[in-house]
């Protein structure tokens, strides 16, 4: 299959990316890694393929029968590989759009819009990470487990679920030297009162530098408590409604505290990452 990704100019503030591609794909596999989740896995073009982990595409979806998903739906990064021509994602099953994705088989074409957004960074002295987040927000952040290990960081990676089955990328995690601890619901071990004790215990010991999470508004709100208590920074990426995800139609404008000040940001251009401490919930 011959792939012609298509540059599109995008207005963007200073700093920010001035450009996304539109690329067709080739469906490598699309199968259930568990009894919630799937695992789509495409074959892309090299150049929806410089990626950072957090960014986002915009996908367009087929169209189940009897349905129609008028928009495009943003989808979190899971995996992406250029040497390979390797780009993954992982989604759950609740509307139409991500019914018509469920219905992608090995070789049909299906068509991308990205990367999008700001992805996470790792600023120099972030020595030693510690990664919570709970049910898909773990996609989100799996690609920030091999950016931890390509620059030598240390690794914790806290996954919550509902069911310690449903703990997502627990495999992945540890394939990149990280530290796993699975906390689920079932014994209780997932609140915020079970998990402060655990982080403070290991920021006491020197070993959390810096945060990072998506997903949960209990656990950002753990965070954002430990992180103004010890003076740990870390960032967020943020789950929000999106329509166009090129920052032109405002749908996903969210509000921001910095310092004394509430300010408003679009999540798909100036995030979706975030500073932990300025985000509101």
């Amino acid at each position: 299959m011959t792939f012609t990704p298509t540059v599109l100019p995008v207005p963007a503030p200073q700093g920010l990316s001035l450009r996304c591609f539109e690329a067709r794909c080739r469906v490598i596999s699309n199968t259930p890694v568990n009894g919630e989740y799937r695992l789509l896995v495409l074959d892309a073009p090299a150049e929806v393929l410089d990626c950072q982990p957090g960014q986002f595409f915009q996908l367009l979806c087929p169209q189940p029968e009897g349905e129609t998903p008028f928009l495009r739906r943003p989808m979190s990064i899971y995996g992406f590989d250029a040497a390979q021509g390797r780009l993954e994602f992982l989604y759950k099953v609740t509307g139409a759009g991500t019914r018509g994705l469920a219905t992608l088989r090995p070789d049909d074409a299906f068509n991308v819009l990205g990367p999008l957004g700001q992805g996470f960074s790792m600023q120099d002295d972030w020595q030693h990470l510690m990664l919570v987040a709970r049910g898909v927000g773990l996609a989100t952040l799996a690609p920030l487990a091999r950016m931890a290990q390509e620059k030598g960081r240390k690794l914790t990676a806290i996954c919550s679920a509902r069911r310690p089955e449903l703990a997502m990328s627990v495999d992945l995690f540890e394939s990149y030297g990280a530290e796993v601890i699975v906390v689920h619901d079932q014994n209780a071990s997932s609140t915020p009162e079970a998990l402060r004790p655990l982080i403070e215990a290991r920021i006491a010991a020197g070993q959390v530098d810096a945060f990072y999470t998506c997903g949960s508004a209990r656990l950002l709100r753990l965070l954002q408590d430990l992180g103004a208590k010890h003076g740990i920074p870390g960032e967020i990426a943020m789950e929000q409604q999106m329509a166009c995800g090129l920052g032109m139609c405002q749908a996903c404008v969210r509000q921001f505290r910095v310092g004394d000040r509430l300010i408003q940001r679009r999540v798909c251009r100036e995030g979706p990452v975030f500073p932990i401490e300025e985000a509101i919930v």
